[in-house]
């Protein structure tokens, strides 16, 4: 039995769940998301809730029904408050900065590198060392906040380059004479 899958999905005012066939539709303040569920569980929509059972008792109609009701209360998570991935940035001249749109950064190389963030993605820099990604999609969010972290990821000697909020990073020591 999935402790995960037996929970039902809660759905707070102001957000309303469709159903047309295997899809599910979840309107919000934020936005619409969608998602739709394998063949091997059944979704249900009971007044202010959203129940997710397995059709069968085979090993991956068990793994779909906790993934299924994770990814259904990720849509409605990402309705009513969204998500946001925090990156923070280290390092002597490393800056980040708004151009319109993109985000101009200075990581130590020859040129600044732009990026533009994908449809649905905002990213902001209220810091010169500090970017926030938001959206209502939380693996957009986190598939922009990876590509950003990409390009200067956090060294282990002196710990520059563009690390997440709150993350370790084991340093090492340099070299002995």
């Amino acid at each position: 039995m999935s402790r995960i899958g037996k929970k039902p999905v809660e759905l707070p005012t102001g957000v309303s769940a469709s159903m047309s066939g295997q899809t599910i539709e979840v309107k919000g303040p934020k936005g619409i998301r969608s998602f739709t569920a394998p063949d091997d569980v059944t979704l249900t929509i009971d007044g202010t809730a959203v129940k997710v059972t397995p059709r069968g008792s085979s090993k991956r109609a068990r793994s779909m029904w906790g993934m299924s009701r994770s990814m259904v209360a990720n849509l409605v998570t990402g309705v009513t408050t969204g998500f946001k991935s925090e990156l923070e940035i280290q390092g002597v001249g490393y800056r980040a900065a708004m151009q319109g749109n993109a985000l101009k950064l200075s990581l130590g190389y020859s040129h600044e590198v732009v990026f533009t963030p994908p449809e649905g993605v905002t990213v902001a820099s209220p810091k010169q060392t500090e970017i926030v990604v938001e959206g209502i999609d939380q693996q957009k969010v986190g598939q922009t906040a990876a590509n950003i972290r990409e390009w200067k990821k956090p060294e282990p000697y002196k710990g520059k380059g563009i690390r997440y909020k709150g993350e370790f990073i084991f340093r090492k020591e340099g070299k002995k004479k």
